[in-house]
């Protein structure tokens, strides 16, 4: 009887085109990933921004009640803000670069005191301040 030495191949690997399409896959994967974590960044940016508005309008009717002031009395920034004082820190935008403007004086009911500086994204000021 004739033996036949021929042995099989062992195919259990992958060819060069399916590593290829697997790490174009991954890398389609992460730029996805990538896309959303800077939408998130923008989202938490904007939230913390109003969030200090707000603060520093609730710290501003606290000193208006306090002090006994009226609407349209004078008011300064450092009135609020510092060590001892209503807001122990001035906040700030959170985005690189921008800067919060103050009024000169304590606002109408429903009026801001304080409003952002960022001109990229207009949506950092809040759109209803009833209540405040």
């Amino acid at each position: 009887m004739k033996q036949n030495n021929i042995t099989k191949r062992n195919t259990a690997g992958m060819t060069l085109i399916e590593i290829t399409l697997v790490i174009a896959v991954l890398l389609g994967l992460i730029s996805v990933l990538f896309i959303g974590v800077k939408a998130y960044k923008k989202g938490s940016d904007r939230g913390k921004c109003i969030l200090n508005v707000s603060t520093v309008q609730k710290a501003v009717r606290s000193h208006q009640n306090l002090y006994e002031l009226d609407e349209g009395d004078d008011l300064a920034q450092g009135a609020i803000a510092g060590t001892g004082k209503m807001l122990e820190v001035v906040p700030g935008c959170p985005t690189k670069d921008n800067t919060y403007t103050y009024l000169s004086v304590v606002p109408d009911t429903g009026a801001q005191y304080v409003t952002c500086n960022n001109e990229q994204a207009t949506d950092h000021n809040p759109a209803n301040t009833n209540g405040w």
